[in-house]
């Protein structure tokens, strides 16, 4: 993530979809994030633990990403696909 400070809204749209509002540096982000099933199983998660996935999800994205070049849609499938450790990487942003 950055060096300034990240501020994360979700905000459930319903239907698995989230708002994600990213507020950094002065700059601030919207961008859909879509809970995929077959993400939310293989993590072994639940449809409570979706705004958290989708809150973690939206911070790794930041970590290999700016802020600036997060699409305005983006399914969690996709990420995974995309990014080999992405699910071990929740996996341990999930833990308790």
């Amino acid at each position: 993530m950055p060096d300034f400070p990240v501020e994360l809204r979700v905000e459930s749209l319903g239907d698995h979809e989230y708002l994600v509002a990213v507020v950094s540096g002065g700059q601030t982000a919207e961008s859909r994030f879509r809970a995929t099933s077959d993400v939310m199983t293989e993590l072994g998660a639940g449809d409570d633990a979706e705004p958290r996935v989708v809150r973690e999800s939206a911070a790794f994205l930041l970590d290999h990403q700016p802020l600036i070049d997060l699409p305005p849609m983006i399914d969690l499938a996709d990420v995974a696909a995309a990014y080999d450790g992405y699910l071990d990487d929740l996996r341990l942003r999930l833990e308790p």
